[in-house]
């Protein structure tokens, strides 16, 4: 019975070798969808964003957080009314 265990476990090893599982093995895609990690975009000529745009993006980032707390307390007014007693 312990021979039938072992049988599972056990590989043919008539013609094969480790060196002939690396020549079988499929061979590395070429070309990916992602570039290698050492490879980095060229450094640019000009900023990304102006002053200008900066300074511009920065104020309607600051306006917009602001009118995050007075649209959540209009939110929450309906929700904080007393419920009706039956």
């Amino acid at each position: 019975m312990s021979g039938l265990s072992l049988g599972g476990c056990a590989t043919s090893s008539a013609g094969s070798s480790p060196m002939d599982a690396r020549a079988q093995a499929p061979a590395a895609p070429k070309a990916g969808a992602y570039s290698p990690i050492q490879d980095k975009p060229p450094e640019r000529d000009e900023p990304t964003m102006t002053t200008d745009e900066r300074l511009k993006l920065r104020n309607e980032l600051i306006a917009a957080r602001d009118r995050q707390p007075k649209a959540a307390k209009v939110q929450k007014a309906p929700a904080q009314a007393e419920p009706a007693k039956p």
